[in-house]
């Protein structure tokens, strides 16, 4: 069963038993606009002992505020009691809800491409706000008055910037300038979900218009302090020449390619990254520029293309060097060395292990890494090959150190 599917069994039953029973928010903005709607969400004049008397599997997870998971089969509908809040003290959470009719829960939601309702049974689309008039003018425009929405949740400000990145609209004037006075507020919203709205607006195809965007309006600097001018242009401009579909991480060090290293990752704390995520950012940073290295050894090269981003960091110094208006050439050489290579093994197996290097003389500790680093080197290049080819090449090692078994 689809969610589509679910939600239309919701409906029915919602609405068999006398209750209005509407689809909701984005799957309606979507359906418009003839894109796939990703989740179906129900409102309905029902309350939630009403919804859970009614469907034998349910999560209250946010009973208080109105909203029940109704679990069909493996799917999950959120369904939610039409609404109004107040009493926004930490600007993103209500402190008091009150259940109330399909016009007035309108009123309470962000934006007016997402404040419509869709009846599915009788196939029309309750719009009491504009939102079809603003999907056809491709704008961006909160219900009611801005500074009030966003003071209501500051994270708005930054859904309203990748609402626009994704459907390639315009923020509209009002909406934007309450955008560019309220963006200091954006750093009481966590971490985390400041990240997720990131990822989904540099991640997008049209990501270069939503950096911009968090340029323009202030919210870029409010997240990183002291991020801004052209290094934000710059990297701006990286990110519009990357490959169309990219992961956070690599969209975050394009963005950043203007900045040191130390100052990109340390703005980026904020975003609480994953562990994996921090690595890859890392990576993508601090490899930087090192692929233009005329005299790359062929180890040097082995042990970076062995590296898990190492196509990322190709990718990234690509748009680098086109948002520069520079050469490729090395980066085309560099492909043609890669693709002589073929399918050999980039990290092979040492062929001698710590205890063989120091059977062999090498005195434990620093000496042994030193030898094994030196090793492995000699055995990317194509020098030695074998065990007894490795063994001998140590034996001459420790000689010319004047080590002796």
């Amino acid at each position: 069963m689809t969610n589509r599917q679910a939600a239309m069994k919701i409906v029915k039953r919602l609405r068999s038993n006398r209750y209005e029973a509407l689809l909701a928010g984005g799957c309606v903005r979507d359906m418009l606009l003839k894109r796939r709607a990703h989740d179906f969400d129900v409102a309905t004049d029902a309350k939630p002992a009403d919804v859970t008397r009614l469907f034998k599997r349910t999560l209250k997870v946010g009973a208080k505020f109105g909203v029940v998971i109704v679990l069909l089969g493996n799917t999950q509908v959120e369904v939610a009691t039409f609404r109004v809040e107040a009493g926004y003290a930490d600007g993103r959470h209500p402190s008091a809800v009150k259940f109330a009719t399909a016009k007035e829960d309108a009123a309470r939601r962000d934006f007016t491409v997402n404040a419509m309702f869709y009846d599915p049974l009788e196939k029309k689309v309750i719009d009491y706000f504009g939102g079809q008039q603003d999907l056809r003018r491709k704008i961006i425009r909160t219900v009611g008055d801005p500074a009030e929405r966003f003071a209501e949740d500051y994270l708005r400000m930054l859904r309203a910037v990748r609402f626009s990145t994704q459907l390639g609209f315009v923020i509209e004037p009002r909406t934007r300038d309450a955008i560019c006075k309220g963006a200091r507020n954006i750093v009481r919203i966590s971490g985390e979900r400041i990240a997720m709205e990131l990822e989904g607006m540099l991640s997008n195809p049209n990501r270069a218009a939503g950096a911009s965007l968090l340029v323009e309006t202030g919210l870029a600097e409010a997240v990183f302090p002291g991020f801004a001018g052209s290094r934000a242009e710059f990297g701006s401009k990286v990110l519009s020449r990357l490959r169309r579909n990219v992961d956070f991480p690599l969209a975050l060090a394009a963005f950043f390619a203007g900045c040191e290293t130390a100052f990109a990752l340390e703005r980026c704390r904020i975003l609480k990254l994953s562990r994996n995520q921090g690595r890859h950012l890392r990576f993508l940073l601090s490899e930087r520029g090192k692929l233009l290295a005329e005299q790359m050894s062929l180890a040097q090269l082995k042990l970076i293309l062995g590296k898990p981003y190492f196509w990322d960091l190709f990718g990234l110094q690509r748009a680098i060097q086109r948002a520069q208006v520079k050469s490729l050439a090395a980066l085309i050489r560099l492909r043609r060395r890669i693709d002589e290579l073929g399918d050999v093994e980039l990290r092979p197996k040492p062929l001698l292990n710590g205890h063989e290097l120091m059977r062999l003389g090498a005195a434990a500790g620093p000496q042994v890494g030193q030898l094994a680093e030196e090793m492995y080197i000699a055995q990317l290049e194509g020098v030695i090959g074998t065990k007894g080819q490795a063994e001998r090449w140590v034996r001459h090692w420790l000689r010319k150190h004047k080590i002796r078994k």
